[in-house]
């Protein structure tokens, strides 16, 4: 349903006009002066300018973040003394939860309540890891007797961080948290469409005690910004969240440097209900899982299958509440879906809805919501009785519409499933125990949720399988990917050499 704004659009006071860099602890201009604009997903007006960083910005980014790698202290310090400063992190981010939700959805068109909950969950990255660096324990292993061999930990350099505009703050903290945890410098470049948030880091570290240089940031187009940072040869690692096609890039223009890289990409996730499952839930969990967060969410269960005996129930009651999702500014407490975050995209969605409705049959939503003639609003959409050769069944839309699908047998689901080229999370629905564990073990996605929908413990690892991602993070799975593993062997008694060069 569409929920016709009552009042003017609330505008967050003392928004900037412009957002800088930030380079060696200072706010900069760009090099050549450039910006960008950026637009307020209601009204799609430009609202600031943004610094458009090039090659000549990173380089001057990458030789701070090393400097301050080489020379500086955070590398260098305890684990203890790094996690209190991660710990001021978390806590100044979480005494300013409000002001970020409020930045976040005026720029990206997320819920504001939606947006609040993305802020804690940033407090809490930095929380975890910050315990965590504490806890660690590193592997030893003895030959009794003879030998003792122990790993060493050591921080890479220079991190490249590269995060996309769904949740963007949320997402930055899930990339910064651990590489600032293991004592690695950083260069975050984040999304253009979204660099509100990201400006805010700069004060929150420097009054949370980060020396200068660790945190630099460089915003920009990906093909510029993005583009130098991953080709700069003094950055070891790249963490990049987006889509497979920028993915694939990067993967090529990184080969050359032999570069570390975590990538976690687009999905098309599934849903399957089986006939045994807990209908209201699962009707409940599958409405959330596609439209929360505006459906710009790479984990969103897109594609649900149905099986058959309960699928006409099952469309017509979730085609009901698709209905009734309000949909309204993203900053009324009320609205569940607000505006998606950029023109360029909501003309993206648009399109594949004027495909689907050559693909599936149309039952709920369709286009944009009466009462809001302006803005990048679209009305949660649903489409049945889709084909699995249907693009809208096989292609990322990243946006509010979902595809359902019926399936007769075990069997056919799992084909269903497993019949796209990403693997990112699935979702299983069935009170029957024996079938949950075997279905979720072959369902190829590197996050499967059983009876639920995605709720994230941090201490499991995070990613993709086949188009949906390469490596993993999340607990010390992201421990792993920020440091260096250093085996140290020592002989203990007489060395145990071979001798050569002493016979007759």
């Amino acid at each position: 349903m569409s929920d016709t704004p009552s009042q003017p659009r609330h505008i967050p006071a003392d928004l900037p006009a412009r957002i800088q860099h930030y380079i060696d602890g200072s706010f900069t201009d760009s090099v050549d002066g450039d910006t960008f604009d950026v637009l307020d997903p209601v009204t799609n007006e430009a609202y600031l300018q943004a610094a458009a960083g090039k090659k000549a910005d990173i380089d001057r980014a990458v030789a701070a973040a090393r400097t301050a790698f080489t020379e500086g202290p955070w590398p260098r310090m305890l684990p203890r003394e790094r996690s209190r400063v991660l710990h001021r992190i978390a806590d100044l981010v979480e005494s300013r939860d409000a002001r970020l939700a409020e930045l976040e959805s005026f720029d990206s068109g997320l819920p504001i309540t939606q947006a609040l909950g993305q802020a804690r969950r940033a407090a809490e990255n930095f929380r975890f890891f910050a315990d965590l660096i504490v806890a660690q324990t590193d592997d030893a292993f003895q030959v009794p007797g003879r030998q003792m061999n122990y790993v060493n930990r050591k921080p890479i350099g220079v991190a490249g961080l590269i995060t996309p505009w769904n949740t963007p703050f949320m997402l930055e903290s899930w990339k910064l948290g651990p590489a600032l945890a293991t004592g690695n410098t950083v260069v975050l470049k984040p999304a253009e469409f979204t660099p509100l948030s990201a400006s805010l880091w700069a004060g929150i570290f420097e009054e949370a005690g980060l020396p200068k240089g660790v945190f630099n940031l460089v915003n920009g187009l990906g093909e510029d910004a993005g583009d130098a940072l991953v080709k700069h040869p003094d950055v070891p690692l790249i963490s990049f969240t987006g889509e497979s096609s920028t993915g694939k890039l990067i993967f090529g223009n990184a080969a050359p440097f032999l570069k570390g890289l975590s990538m976690e990409l687009g999905g098309k996730s599934p849903a399957v209900v089986f006939a045994d499952a807990d209908l209201d839930a699962a009707i409940d969990a599958t409405i959330f899982g596609v439209f929360s967060l505006n459906g710009e969410r790479c984990t969103a269960g897109s594609r649900i299958l149905v099986e058959r005996a309960v699928y006409d129930e099952f469309v017509e009651r979730y085609a009901a509440q698709a209905q009734r999702v309000i949909v309204g500014d993203p900053q009324d407490p009320k609205t569940e879906v607000g505006a998606l975050v950029h023109p360029e995209h909501y003309d993206k969605v648009m399109s594949y809805i004027e495909i689907g409705r050559t693909e599936g049959r149309l039952v709920a939503g369709g286009g944009r919501p009466d009462g809001f003639p302006t803005g990048n609003y679209v009305a949660p959409t649903v489409f049945a009785d889709v084909s699995p050769d249907a693009r809208i069944f096989q292609e990322e839309i990243f946006g509010p519409v979902v595809a359902i699908t019926p399936f007769d047998t075990d069997e056919e689901a799992l084909a269903l499933a497993n019949n796209t080229k990403y693997g990112l999370a699935a979702y299983v629905w069935t009170n029957d125990l024996k079938r949950a564990h075997t279905f979720a073990q072959s369902i190829e996605a590197g996050m499967v949720w059983l009876n639920s929908n995605n709720v994230r413990d941090l201490r499991t690892p995070f990613g993709g399988v086949k188009a949906s991602g390469l490596g993993h993070e999340g607990g010390y799975r992201s421990i792993d990917f920020y440091t260096d593993q250093q085996a140290v062997h020592i002989t203990l008694g007489a060395a145990h050499n071979p001798t050569f060069g002493k016979g007759a």
